[in-house]
């Protein structure tokens, strides 16, 4: 692990095995941290920043780390790819672009770091003046799922490094390589030791410490709303900020006027391009009934082909599932769906075959006929299982797509620019894609609405999740102090 710039074994001296979810065999062993571990990662994180090193910094001087980490960064982008494809089984050249991409949040931040400023209040009591200064919060916890850790971590890290704050990191125990291998890279950048802290084990042994713990500012949690809940209700106790992206049930919604050709590329990309596996998969395709048959011929013939492989290989197009209990679970879902009526028209099972290893692969599944209040329509997958649901009006598209607990994403797919701009304003969703699918940028926010979550990641704005505001009265008239007993 990473704790006060040195590398260091978990206290316990007990170590996880990491699998390969393309062969299903231990590749890597990890630090098994625990409470222990916990605290001194925070301690080094507080002290960090109560200390000179890293505070008396000027704004300026900290972005331009901020700069140099992203070019380290960008120079290892190749050999971080094949790590975290190696330990999660996404696909090699997505995460090339996810890393070869990921500097730019480094960037990004970097340069807004010194234009975080407070204001003068042109104040309606004579004699006083008063303006605000924006300070960093203190240590940052960040807790990070397993589909894309290192992306998801610099959302958060970018951002509360620039505003000054020190930061821990808890990856998750089935992706956690890939954040110990970029360790060595903080001290190269220029950061003081303690500034960035890794500490890695199972979420049950570490979390709730680090959640609870007394020198933590914030928390920002990526993942299942189930575990988002028993994070904020931890916080809560603690009378901590939280932000929180949590999970999605994304509709990808196909009018009769689309370009069909690319909605169902676009409905590919949403739900097998990263195996169902992204908080912002499409796996609700809502299509007008006069095109749905249609639809679904063509989105079939590209679906059935899909080349499925050893992710490390460029020619794969759909990954192995992560880990072998969210394997079961996807299982599970196609069973439920086939139990309450839907049509399996595509996949439907676990894929075995010679090239496929013996890792956790799930056949990419359709189901047709399916109605919106079905558990498949309703509730997260995190797999390669679409669910095809037809409208008649716009209205009626509308309902089926804002009628779930989630509201993380989604997509429209029309020629038609006033629809599209109605279908914007009216989706309950934080991001809303127009004739695109799964685009991202650090210079646009992201997070959650409903369930899904609140606070945003990225974007001009979201710095401000990592300041708070103080608000300096100066009095300036020289005149005595009135009656002590009265409020001024």
């Amino acid at each position: 692990m990473l704790i006060g710039g040195e590398r260091v074994a978990a206290a316990s001296s007990q170590w996880l095995e990491s699998l390969n979810p393309y062969t299903g065999n231990p590749w890597a062993l990890i630090p098994r941290g625990a409470a222990a571990d916990v605290d001194r990662a925070v301690i080094a994180a507080h002290t960090a920043f109560r200390g000179r090193e890293w505070r008396g910094l000027t704004a300026t001087a900290r972005g331009k780390i901020l700069h140099k980490l992203a070019d380290l960064i960008a120079a290892r982008a190749d050999e971080l790819a094949a790590i975290e494809t190696t330990d999660n089984g996404k696909l090699i050249l997505e995460m090339r672009a996810q890393l070869r991409y990921l500097p730019e949040w480094f960037r990004y931040y970097g340069g807004l770091a010194d234009k975080v400023e407070g204001r003068v209040i042109p104040i309606d009591r004579p004699g006083h003046f008063n303006f605000t200064l924006e300070e960093p919060l203190g240590v940052i916890a960040a807790i990070v799922p397993w589909n894309s850790p290192l992306m998801l971590a610099a959302w958060k890290m970018a951002p509360a490094l620039a505003a000054g704050n020190t930061f821990v990191w808890k990856p998750s125990e089935h992706s956690s390589v890939s954040a110990l291998a970029m360790a060595p890279l903080f001290a190269e950048a220029g950061l003081p030791p303690g500034v960035v802290n890794i500490v890695t084990g199972l979420g049950s042994e570490t979390g709730e410490t680090l959640v609870g713990h007394p020198n933590v500012a914030k928390i920002c949690f990526t993942g299942g709303d189930a575990t988002g809940a028993l994070v904020y209700q931890t916080a809560a106790k603690h009378i901590k900020p939280v932000t929180m992206e949590l999970g999605g049930k994304s509709a990808n919604i196909v009018f009769a006027d689309a370009k069909l050709d690319n909605a169902v590329k676009g409905v590919v990309s949403g739900i097998f391009a990263a195996t169902g596996q992204t908080c912002v998969a499409g796996s609700r395709a809502l299509i007008h009934r006069s095109i749905h048959d249609e639809f679904v011929e063509r989105f079939l013939k590209i679906a059935s082909v899909a080349r499925m492989g050893n992710p490390l290989e460029e020619t794969t197009q759909v990954g192995p599932i992560t880990t072998q209990s969210q394997y079961q679970k996807v299982l599970s879902y196609i069973d439920i769906a086939k139990q309450q009526g839907a049509k399996c028209v595509l996949g439907g099972g676990p894929a075995q075959r010679p090239e496929l290893g013996g890792g956790w692969f799930v056949e990419p599944t359709v189901f047709t006929g399916v109605k919106p209040d079905m558990r498949i329509a309703q509730e997260e997958v995190f797999g390669p299982v679409l669910s095809v649901i037809p409208f008649d009006s716009d209205e009626e598209a509308l309902a089926i797509a804002n009628g779930t607990i989630y509201g993380l994403a989604a997509g429209v797919w029309t020629a038609d620019i006033g629809r599209a701009l109605k279908m914007a304003h009216t989706l309950e969703a934080g991001t809303v894609w127009v004739n695109t699918y799964r685009v991202s940028s650090p210079l646009s926010p992201f997070g959650g609405y409903k369930r899904s979550g609140f606070g945003r990641e990225s974007g001009l704005l979201s710095i401000r999740e990592f300041v708070q505001e103080k608000s300096v009265w100066i009095e300036t008239s020289g005149a005595d102090v009135p009656n002590p007993f009265i409020i001024r």
